[in-house]
C-alpha cells in the first residue's frame, strides 16, 4: 500500500516547523558559549570569587546533563510538543531571572532552572523532527539543518556574546533569549504537530528516574569540579563512586519494573549503542578543542573576544555548506558509515594541525586550515551520527533515544573537556618549571591536548566505520551507490 504524498503546503509547513525547532535549539546551544564571554563582567558586577564564578557555568551544566534522559521520556509519555513548550517556558523565564539577577545566589539558581528547561527542549526536539519527517531523503536534510545548528551555534555565541557585552552589558546575554523564546513559543503553537504521547504505557518509572538523574548530576559535578578538587581527591572519587552505585541501582530497577524509564533492550540496537560511543568520543574531542582553541587564540596569539569569534567564522561557513546540503546528499548516496568515518577523519586531521600550531602562529597558516577541516568534518559527520542513533528506534521510544544520544554528547563533552584541560594544565605546569615563557608553556599544554583529541576522533571514526550497520532504508544505497 502506497503512503499518501504530502501536499506542497504540508511540506512547507513541516520546513517552517523545522525552522521553529531549530531556533529553539539554537537558543539553548548559544547559551553554552555566549555566557563565557560575559564571565569577567559578571564576576566584577556581582562579586564572584574565581572559584565561585565557575558555578555560573556549572549550575547550568549540572541540570542540563542530569535531566536529558528524563526529559526525553516525559516527551514520549505526554507528547513531544507539550514538553517542548514547557521546556521553552522554563528556559525563557529563567533567562529573564538571570538577566535581572542582582546577587550571586539568584544568578546561580536561575542558571540551574535554565539548564532544566534546556534539557527538556533539547531532548524532545530530535523526536519532533523524526515525527515531522518520515521519508529518508527529507529526514536526512532536516537532520543536516539540525546538526548545523547544534555544531555551529557555539561559535555564533562567542560573536554575539562579545557584541552584547561590549555594546550593552552582561545582562543582555540572557535577556536576548526573551524575544526569541516568545517568538518560538507562539510559532510552535501554530506549526508543531499536537501529537499525543506515543508510548503505549502511561506510567513513569519514578525510581529509575530518580536514580539515573541523581547519578548523572553527581557524575557531571565530579567532572566539572575535578580540576579544582583534584582528580584523585576523596571528594572526586567519592562522588564518582556514588554515581556508579546509583547507576548500578538504576540498571537493577530497569530489569525489575513493568515500564522501565530506559528499556535496556534498546542497547541491543547496534547502531544506537555504537553511535552513542562515537558521540562520547567525538564530543570529548570537539568540546575540548573549542574551549582550548579559544584560549590559544586569546592567551597565546593575543586575540580579543570579537577576533576570536571572527576566527571561528570560516569553519562555521564550511560547516553550514556541508550540513545544509552536502551531508544529506552524501548520506543518501553512501549510507551512514562512510560519511561518518570520513567526516571524523577529516576532523581528526584538523585537530592534528592545531596540535602543531606554534606560539607565534599566524591565522592564515596555523589557524585557518585546521578550522576549515574541522568545519568540513563536523558538517559531514554530525548528520550520520544522529541518524545512526535515531533511525532504528520505534516512534514510541524516539524521545528516549534522543535523550540518550544528547546525554552521550553532554557527558562525553564534559568528560573530554575536563580530561584534556587537565592534560593541558599539567603539560603547561611542567613546561613552566623548565623556565620557558608563559605563552610558550601554555602553547605546549594546548598542543598536547589537541593531540589527545586527535586520538579520540580517530578512534570514533574507526568504530563508526567498522561497526555501524547500514540503515535498513538505505541498504541499497550503501551497497550500490547511484552513479
Amino acid at each position: 500500500m502506497n503512503m499518501p504524498t504530502p501536499t506542497a503546503s504540508a511540506r512547507d509547513g513541516r520546513w517552517l516547523a523545522l525552522t521553529v525547532l531549530c531556533l529553539g535549539v539554537l537558543m539553548i546551544v548559544l547559551d553554552t558559549t555566549i555566557v563565557n564571554v560575559a564571565l569577567p563582567s559578571i564576576r566584577a558586577d556581582l562579586g564572584f570569587s574565581e572559584a565561585t564564578l565557575a558555578w555560573v557555568v556549572n549550575a547550568y551544566v549540572l541540570t542540563y546533563g542530569g535531566f536529558l534522559l528524563l526529559g526525553g521520556r516525559l516527551g514520549d509519555l505526554f507528547g513531544h510538543r507539550k514538553l517542548f513548550l514547557l521546556g521553552l517556558v522554563l528556559f525563557t523565564a529563567a533567562s529573564l531571572a538571570c538577566g535581572m539577577a542582582g546577587s550571586r545566589e539568584w544568578l546561580v539558581i536561575a542558571r540551574g532552572i535554565q539548564g532544566l528547561g534546556g534539557a527538556v527542549v533539547t531532548a524532545v526536539a530530535l523526536s519532533l523532527i523524526m515525527d515531522l519527517f518520515t521519508e529518508p531523503a527529507e529526514r536526512a536534510k532536516a537532520m543536516g539543518v539540525y546538526g548545523f545548528v547544534c555544531a555551529g551555534g557555539g561559535s555564533v555565541g562567542v560573536l554575539l556574546g562579545g557584541l552584547l557585552v561590549s555594546t550593552l552589558s552582561w545582562h543582555w546575554v540572557f535577556l536576548v533569549n526573551l524575544p526569541i523564546g516568545l517568538a518560538v513559543f507562539a510559532a510552535s503553537l501554530r506549526l508543531l504537530p499536537a501529537v499525543h504521547g506515543s508510548s503505549d504505557v502511561r506510567h513513569l518509572d519514578v525510581g529509575g528516574a530518580l536514580a539515573v538523574t541523581a547519578a548523572l548530576i553527581l557524575a557531571v559535578y565530579a567532572i566539572v569540579d575535578g580540576n579544582q578538587a583534584g582528580w584523585l581527591s576523596a571528594r572526586t572519587l567519592g562522588m564518582l563512586a556514588m554515581a556508579v552505585a546509583l547507576f548500578v541501582l538504576f540498571l537493577f530497577i530497569e530489569t525489575r519494573v513493568r515500564a522501565p524509564l530506559v528499556p535496556l533492550k534498546l542497547f541491543r540496537l547496534r547502531n544506537l549503542a555504537i553511535a552513542n560511543v562515537v558521540g562520547v568520543l567525538w564530543a570529548g574531542a570537539m568540546f575540548a578543542w573549542f574551549f582550548l582553541s579559544a584560549l590559544y587564540l586569546q592567551l597565546v596569539l593575543g586575540y580579543g573576544p570579537m577576533e576570536v569569534g571572527l576566527a571561528f567564522l570560516p569553519g562555521n561557513l564550511v560547516m553550514a555548506a556541508c550540513s545544509l546540503g552536502l551531508s544529506a546528499r552524501i548520506v543518501m548516496r553512501f549510507g551512514i558509515r562512510r560519511p561518518l568515518a570520513g567526516g571524523l577523519l577529516v576532523a581528526a586531521i584538523g585537530l592534528a594541525l592545531f596540535a602543531r600550531a606554534p606560539a607565534d602562529g599566524h591565522f592564515l597558516v596555523d589557524v585557518l586550515p585546521g578550522m576549515v577541516l574541522l568545519g568540513l568534518g563536523a558538517g559531514i559527520a554530525f548528520n550520520p551520527v544522529l541518524l545512526a542513533a535515531m533511525n532504528d528506534v520505534e516512534p514510541r521510544d524516539s524521545g528516549l533515544a534522543s535523550g540518550i544520544v544528547n546525554t552521550a554528547f553532554m557527558m562525553g563533552g564534559a568528560l573530554g573537556l575536563a580530561v584534556l584541560a587537565s592534560l593541558a594544565a599539567a603539560r603547561t605546569g611542567a613546561a613552566l618549571e623548565t623556565g620557558i615563557a608563559q605563552a610558550a608553556a601554555l602553547n605546549a599544554g594546548y598542543r598536547a591536548a589537541f593531540l589527545a583529541g586527535t586520538g579520540f576522533a580517530v578512534v570514533a571514526a574507526l568504530l563508526g566505520g567498522l561497526l555501524l550497520r547500514p540503515r535498513q532504508s538505505m541498504a541499497g544505497a550503501e551497497a550500490s551507490p547511484v552513479h
